[in-house]
């Protein structure tokens, strides 16, 4: 089996701090960029004002940056949470180089990701390809993954058996090569020699509903990725049925946004009050969904 027969065909990468590629306006699309450093401990943070979770709920989001100028791990704690709920976010990747002088971490187009587009490098194929998750995101190992014969961004049928073939190349050693089904790993493959590739294939039996991907990631840093880490995600495949019980991850968000309205609400520099009251309204209602979630079991 060939990697190309698994891979994702045009790079895409963002390297720029807007956090949109084009207007919404002009068909464009709206992301989040650069999110995290850390994981996300809601009651734990000094302050927290990250409006992301809302912006989800909301409709506000079409892609999120799984890999950029921040810890990859600590993205995908909050992305899995995410698609556990349902929220079909799809990976996004930037660099954030500074071009005009040494950057503080990567040269542009270190971070990219990979879309499957047909071969077809225009906005009418790149930007649903995004938008639609076909394609996985990496600042060095290369990714493949067809679950009972789709890749990432398909939905299948769950509740038996499927057949899966996996591949990896990679321009560094790596650590850990593992699918991912709704935030839990749920099998991890051996890397031998020097663990650059691997072609796999096998069955799996995923869950009744949810999703699951293929995802590389190492402990330490390696001098030939300028990054935290090597890391690499595909974006899921989606399975039919009742995904399993995500109250807790709904939980999250609410405390999470209890930390933003709390913030918010301190805040004296507003133009005025109705803009005070709109952000609150906005805040509040993203809340209630994830209220409801959490309340649902």
């Amino acid at each position: 089996m060939e990697v190309g027969d698994l891979l994702a065909s045009h790079p895409f990468t963002h390297d720029n701090c807007l956090a949109e590629v084009r207007q919404p306006a002009q068909g464009g699309l709206v992301g989040y960029v650069h999110p995290y450093d850390s994981k996300i401990v809601p009651e734990r943070e000094k302050s927290l004002s990250h409006t992301f979770p809302a912006d989800v709920a909301l409709g506000k989001v079409d892609y999120f940056e799984v890999v950029s100028f921040s810890d990859p791990l600590s993205n995908d704690d909050v992305w899995h949470r995410l698609l556990n709920l349902g929220y079909r976010v799809p990976a996004g990747a930037g660099t954030d180089a500074m071009a005009n002088y040494a950057s503080l971490r990567g040269p542009v187009g270190l971070v990219r990701v990979f879309l499957d587009t047909d071969g077809q490098l225009d906005d009418a194929h790149v930007l649903p390809a995004l938008k639609s998750g076909r394609g996985f995101v990496t600042n060095g190992p290369l990714l493949g993954l067809l679950l009972d014969g789709h890749k990432p961004g398909d939905t299948i049928a769950s509740g038996r058996s499927v057949p899966y073939r996996v591949a990896l190349r990679s321009p560094v050693p790596v650590d850990h090569l593992e699918l991912v089904s709704n935030g839990e790993v749920v099998q991890r493959f051996d890397l031998t020699g020097d663990r650059t590739r691997l072609d796999a294939s096998g069955e799996i039996a995923p869950p009744h509903g949810g999703w699951l991907l293929l995802r590389a990631w190492n402990d330490d840093a390696d001098a030939k990725v300028l990054d935290l880490y090597p890391y690499a995600t595909t974006n899921p495949v989606w399975l039919q049925g009742t995904a399993p019980d995500a109250h807790a991850d709904a939980a999250y968000f609410v405390a999470w946004l209890d930390r933003v309205i709390e913030a918010a609400s301190a805040r004296d520099d507003y133009n005025d009050a109705t803009e005070k009251n709109a952000t609150l309204a906005y805040l509040r209602e993203a809340q209630a969904k994830f209220r409801t979630m959490a309340g649902a079991r």
